[in-house]
């Protein structure tokens, strides 16, 4: 049987991690957008290194989002809310997701579908939105080259 004060120091290493990823200074991406609002260089997989988008083919979003942790143990989509998640703020949003060189789509939860690196299966760098059909990177999980 686990104790509860091991519960509370999970808690709390959860409730440290979610508050620093809120307050901490926001990343300026400026040199990543072009003047027309798209992306200027390649956006690749952090882990691999495989291409997931060529230049000037999405769009800078300033939205926020609640995307879970890329490590943690695996879980059912029924148990979606036990996941640990941070929210970012940032993404290239990406119109058709043929547009993408390379990502991997996660089962549907809730009415949304994260995406992975296809050749590593890291992530979720983003999540796809059934609902639009559109579809965002995390500036903060990807790399620019």
């Amino acid at each position: 049987m686990v104790s509860s004060s091991y519960y509370a120091k999970i808690s709390s290493t959860i409730r440290t991690h979610i508050m620093a990823s809120e307050n901490s200074t926001p990343a300026d991406y400026s040199a990543l957008i072009g003047e027309d609002g798209k992306n200027k260089t390649n956006v690749k997989c952090v882990h691999c290194g495989s291409l997931i988008l060529k230049p000037a083919n999405s769009d800078f979003d300033g939205t926020e989002f609640q995307l879970p942790l890329a490590k943690q143990k695996r879980q059912t989509a029924d148990k979606e809310d036990e996941f640990t998640s941070e929210t970012l703020k940032d993404f290239w949003m990406v119109e058709n997701m043929y547009t993408f060189e390379n990502i991997g789509f996660s089962n549907t939860v809730n009415n949304r579908k994260y995406l992975t690196c296809a050749d590593c299966e890291l992530g979720p760098i983003g999540y796809h939105d059934l609902e639009t059909k559109k579809s965002y990177i995390a500036l903060a999980r990807v790399q620019h080259a």
